[in-house]
């Protein structure tokens, strides 16, 4: 085989024997050349930088620099350079650690010959997959200013839809909608992850019985080197509905490390790897609720029949124009409809100018239980009235996205 051909590898452990021995399993093989060999963290780091190898071995445990740090520093600036840890330890918190770091793989010392190769291997396809996207990303035209993902998207990969639901006025179900609703939309072939946005008191996960897991914090700081697995590795899955899940921060105050250009670009990151991308959001306009809405496709805006509620929808609609949003994006909802009281949704849609596309009915018996025991009600009964109104949405959504793809008219500002 070309040594052109080669799977390129970078061994790294303060242990001289654990070096030789790492070669001599390696040495065999046909597809694979060991390009160097560090005794330290930082070493490594210089090495990776110099050598360009396709793979790094790293110990991770090591005097000057742990292999953690320094598979972070690598993967910034070579995100082509796939790591694979090896540690005496198999610890989860290890293993957790590692990935969130950048690296592919994670094996525990001494590897077995054929579970080291077979992990080379695996780490080497990805880094030649992730040479030629960047190749291509290259290749393709960025605006001034623009960034990797929109020159991915140019490419056409990313076809996924960000949908945010959102109500000025608190207390109209936002946060309800916006979970069944991404239920409603997921399926085998629509895959959809739930996102929320209200990074101080979100609730998302309660909602759906996850709290106390990963969140966004887990993605922010890494989103100019985002990679699918490690997305994957870091969404909640909720089992009972299939629906990824990224999570507000656990503590109020952790929601200012996440700036909106961190947010969006998440967002932007998770569209090419989703059909629908659902966003929940908070009423007051933060600068992360403005980045949601301006990077969706379709707003889905919430009202009551509450005169507070129906002035803020005004108010919100007349600031999206200021924002360059057409209303073409906008899908209106009612939520929580009770007959007996005078407004409709036709005189609220007349007075805003705005058509109300769907009405939910004010059904309390089946929406306080549902969140309270953490189970969506579209997972109990389709067939009770919220529950249609739901599938509603997402029908109006679907509709929606379709008029626009027709009329090309594409998310974000005009």
């Amino acid at each position: 085989m070309a040594a052109g051909d080669k799977i390129r590898v970078l061994i790294v452990d303060d242990v001289a024997d654990t070096r030789e021995n790492v070669r001599k399993l390696l040495q065999f093989e046909s597809d694979v050349e060991v390009v160097g060999a560090a005794r330290s963290g930082k070493e490594g780091i210089r090495l990776s930088q110099e050598l360009d190898p396709d793979v790094v071995l790293m110990d991770i445990n090591m005097p000057d620099v742990d292999g953690i740090a320094a598979t972070e520093a690598i993967r910034q600036k070579s995100p082509q350079i796939q790591v694979i840890i090896l540690s005496v330890q198999g610890d989860q918190n290890y293993m957790r650690r590692a990935m969130l770091a950048g690296a592919r793989d994670f094996l525990t010392k001494p590897p077995l010959g054929d579970e080291l190769i077979s992990a080379v291997r695996r780490a080497g396809e990805m880094s030649r997959a992730e040479r030629s996207k960047s190749s291509q990303a290259r290749m393709a035209p960025v605006a001034p200013g623009g960034s990797p993902v929109l020159a991915q998207a140019s490419l056409g990969l990313a076809n996924g839809k960000i949908v945010t639901v959102y109500s000025p006025k608190g207390g109209t179900g936002c946060t309800t909608l916006a979970v069944n609703l991404a239920i409603a939309l997921h399926n085998e072939d629509t895959r959809a992850v739930l996102v929320d946005g209200n990074l101080q008191f979100g609730d998302i996960t309660v909602f759906l019985n996850e709290q106390g897991k990963n969140t966004i914090l887990d993605l922010a700081p890494r989103v100019d080197e985002l990679d699918a697995d490690i997305v994957e590795d870091i969404m909640i899955k909720h089992d009972a509905s299939g629906v990824r899940v990224l999570g507000a921060p656990q503590r109020p105050e952790q929601a200012e490390k996440v700036s909106a250009d961190q947010f969006s670009k998440v967002l932007s990151y998770l569209r090419q790897l989703y059909a629908y991308v659902v966003v929940d959001t908070s009423p007051i306009l933060t600068d992360i609720t403005l980045s949601a809405i301006d990077a969706s496709d379709v707003v889905v805006l919430i009202t009551t029949q509450d005169i507070p509620a129906i002035k803020n929808a005004r108010l919100f609609l007349d600031l999206l124009q200021t924002m360059g949003v057409e209303r073409e994006h906008i899908v209106f909802v009612m939520n929580k409809f009770d007959k007996r009281i005078a407004i409709t949704p036709d005189k609220v849609g007349e007075n805003l100018k705005q058509e109300v596309k769907v009405v939910i009915p004010m059904d309390e018996r089946t929406v306080i239980p549902s969140v309270n025991r953490g189970v969506p009600f579209m997972l109990d009964n389709k067939a009770q009235p919220v529950a249609r109104g739901v599938l509603g949405i997402a029908e109006a959504v679907r509709a929606q996205l379709a008029a626009l793809d027709l009329n090309e008219i594409p998310a974000g500002k005009r």
